[in-house]
């Protein structure tokens, strides 16, 4: 038995995308990016699938950070709007220093949470004015770098990078 990918209709989409949004809702990330890429197959500029795919991607780096971080990064430089850009950005960087610290990888976090900063502030300018989101994860990061006992202890004691050499 040969098998092969469906297409999708186009009239399909939009109750695509708002089934991968309710299987990432359930926390079934890889069910969300699935779908995202049917949707995108069709229709690859779709907004709300790259949106998704993109939150689908950073909602897995916890475990598969290696290999997801730099997709969920590229596929949110395909949104049209330079706030979206920027601020979900932000976001596959806040997730991933939460990822890092949870994989005991301190200064990595504080790395990761310095980015996630800068892209909030730069998203706060181009958000609409009635936004909050790019100052309320901003003052997430903050808290994470000025709260959490791991970096805070982290911060103060310089990065040396640990190599290791094989034969």
């Amino acid at each position: 038995m040969e098998l092969a990918l469906k297409r999708l209709a186009e009239k399909n989409l939009v109750a695509a995308v708002e089934l991968a949004k309710h299987y990432r809702d359930l926390n079934q990330p890889e069910e969300a990016e699935s779908i995202c890429r049917d949707v995108l197959d069709v229709a690859p500029q779709n907004e709300d699938a790259l949106k998704t795919l993109g939150l689908a991607l950073t909602d897995q780096l916890p475990t598969r950070w290696m290999e997801l971080f730099e997709e969920a990064c590229a596929t949110f430089t395909k949104l049209g709007a330079e706030y979206d850009r920027v601020y979900y950005t932000g976001i596959a960087w806040e997730r991933y220093a939460k990822a890092q610290l949870a994989a005991g990888r301190d200064h990595n976090a504080i790395h990761a949470f310095e980015k996630a900063l800068e892209q909030f502030e730069a998203a706060e300018k181009l958000a609409p004015p009635q936004e909050p989101a790019p100052i309320l994860h901003y003052n997430h990061c903050v808290r994470a770098l000025t709260e959490h006992p791991d970096l805070v202890r982290a911060s103060g004691t310089p990065h040396q990078p640990k190599y290791e050499f094989g034969d």
